[in-house]
């Protein structure tokens, strides 16, 4: 794959020294991800050789590959995303609670797991929790939430239907077809040590590291830079049979928002969802005691960043959006060219559109797709893809999951009917048409 510009590298390296020696990491491994593989990285302060080899816990990070586990099993049609926990994992006082809220953080589960601190204490088995309904916090698809609890009981779910513990389904279903090979719930072979830098002096001390058993799905896993370079890859589509792209795709729609973020900040399943500077970016931070971790991807330039230290605190957690804002900036992805393609709709039906007297229009999109938005002006907006008995279903916007219907005259979508003239007469509009039609009053 090609390297980048030596003066793209040499701008990279330069945030990345500066984030180390600034944040006083004791070591800190960045890369950036284009065309398939690791273009770029480094390795700066304590850090062995191949940097790129050695392993650093990646905290919440593990959660994007519980998630996967959890969407193989609804892809297989094992669980449905609307079913409630209790049906899969009964006994919890989150029974009631689906399957899609918990990955989504949307469950109102407690954000720990009761017990003293389950990141820096040894773990124990779901009946060692004790879950009471003291660990209820918040009422079903209320709020935004963040809850390690919640995807270790998604984890747990997971070991119970494939009657195997979870690390192993995430080895045996995604990180080894992945190549994923580095990655382990513990550490193993060349590793960093977690360490707390005091705050007012250039002294470190060690943290601990115990297996987080149940809890493990929130945050066990420890992985190396190329093993996180293949996830991202895998998140800008490079799915190896893992998941469907489709399904992949379905993990980046925002589900909850979080209010408390002074940006755009979401959470779909299993994947953070941010908007930064007109750049959507998904991927996952990470923390755990001696640790700090990033991954965030741009799929719409194909690219990715990420980042692994092995501190509590200090690490400017913009580093991975700031690198890859330098990429786009120095070597912008040059587009395919474009191309004819065949409508997916007769001609006769694309083009301007009313609902009421607002001018839409109704045009194809690369992938076979439809797009209907606002003409001229702003207006709600969506794409649609084929449905069955030629329909048509919303993928995004306010039409999202809407069936969109289509003849010569009309269109027919969630009562709104579009019509190729405003308020034309011989359509169906709803409430009908003043037999005045149009005049000067």
């Amino acid at each position: 794959m090609p390297e980048l510009l030596a003066s793209t590298a040499a701008t990279m390296l330069a945030r990345t020294a500066r984030a180390q020696r600034d944040g006083r990491i004791p070591s800190l491994v960045a890369g950036v991800v284009r065309d398939g593989g690791l273009v770029w990285s480094a390795g700066r302060g304590d850090v062995t050789e191949p940097h790129t080899d050695v392993q650093y816990r990646l905290g919440s990070i593990s959660k994007t590959v519980t998630a996967i586990t959890v969407l193989r099993l609804r892809d297989e049609g094992l669980v449905d995303l609307d079913d409630q926990l209790d049906l899969h994992l009964p006994g919890t006082p989150l029974g009631d609670r689906t399957v899609g809220q918990l990955l989504a953080h949307l469950g109102g589960a407690t954000s720990e797991s009761p017990g003293s601190w389950w990141e820096r204490s040894p773990g124990t088995t779901l009946e060692g929790l004790r879950l009471s309904e003291a660990d209820v916090v918040l009422p079903a698809a209320r709020r935004f939430h963040y809850s390690n609890t919640g995807f270790g009981l998604l984890g747990e779910m997971v070991a119970r239907m494939r009657r195997s513990s979870w690390a192993d389904v995430a080895r045996n279903e995604v990180l080894e077809p992945l190549g994923m090979k580095r990655t382990t719930p513990r550490p193993s072979g060349s590793a960093a040590q977690g360490l707390a830098v005091h705050p007012w002096a250039d002294v470190v001390q060690h943290e601990p590291e115990h297996d987080a058993v149940v809890m493990a799905p929130a945050g066990q896993l420890w992985a190396t830079a190329d093993d996180l370079a293949r996830l991202a890859t895998f998140l800008l589509g490079d799915t190896g049979g893992v998941l469907s792209p489709a399904t992949v795709e379905e993990m980046t729609v925002p589900a909850g928002i979080d209010s408390a973020s002074a940006g755009w900040s979401s959470y779909g399943l299993g994947v953070q969802v941010q908007r930064e500077k007109g750049v959507t970016l998904v991927g996952h931070g990470g923390s755990m005691p001696g640790f700090l971790a990033g991954l965030w991807v741009d799929r719409e330039e194909g690219t990715a960043a990420l980042v692994l230290a092995n501190a509590t605190s200090g690490l400017d957690h913009g580093l991975t959006a700031a690198l890859l804002a330098d990429l786009r900036a120095a070597e912008p992805r040059i587009v395919d060219a474009w191309r004819p393609s065949a409508a997916p709709v007769p001609l006769e039906l694309l083009g301007p559109w009313y609902w009421g007297p607002t001018p839409y229009v109704l045009r194809a999109i690369p992938g076979g797709l439809l797009h209907l938005g606002g003409l001229g002006r702003p207006g709600r907006s969506s794409r649609f893809r084929p449905g069955p008995d030629g329909t048509w279903i919303g993928l995004d916007g306010y039409f999202a999951g809407e069936t969109l219907r289509l003849d010569a005259t009309a269109l027919n979508l969630a009562t709104f009917i579009f019509t190729r003239t405003p308020y034309d007469p011989a359509a169906p509009v709803p409430g009908g048409v003043d037999d005045a039609g149009w005049h000067v009053p």
